[in-house]
């Protein structure tokens, strides 16, 4: 079976991520979508070593990653941004799991964690615009679990299935 090439949403996501803690993260480059190809198994190693590696040079949770996703001119403190590439996982691997019909149990720590994260993300009009990371949050029903009401958050239904 051939597999296409296409962007790799989290190698990117991770090369963004980086370029925002590096200063570069208004820069256009990063944010392009790069095809997988024949070596996305490499690229992606090499783009989680890129992101750790920026992370770890953060030296102030107050420093300023520039994170044009979320509109031009969006900016958030290092602690804040590198939340919500944490987010990013949680609900990425939700997604996966999903689609591959597969359930989907994070930690409660982990759900703990992410939950204030993701419902700091912008929420707003830019959501509806081509390429926006999230979709406009829906509103959880009652007591809702904490992953539903990450999910919810960003624009997810926690009963959609792949």
């Amino acid at each position: 079976m051939a597999i296409r090439a296409r962007p790799s949403g989290t190698t990117a996501q991770h090369r963004r991520i980086a370029a925002a803690a590096a200063g570069r993260g208004e820069r256009p480059e990063p944010w392009r979508a790069v095809p997988a190809g024949a070596d996305a198994v490499a690229r992606h190693l090499a783009a989680c070593a890129l992101v750790v590696d920026a992370f770890a040079a953060v030296d102030s949770a107050e420093r300023s990653f520039a994170l044009p996703e979320f509109g031009a001119g969006a900016a958030f403190p290092a602690g804040r941004a590198i939340g919500f590439h944490l987010v990013d996982y949680v609900v990425h691997g939700w997604n996966v799991a999903r689609s591959l019909g597969l359930p989907c149990a994070p930690d409660a720590g982990l759900l703990e964690a992410a939950l204030p994260l993701a419902l700091a993300v912008p929420d707003g009009g830019r959501r509806l615009e081509p390429g926006a990371p999230f979709r406009p949050a829906l509103t959880p029903h009652g007591a809702a679990h904490p992953l539903d009401r990450i999910l919810t958050a960003l624009g997810r239904s926690p009963q959609w299935s792949g």
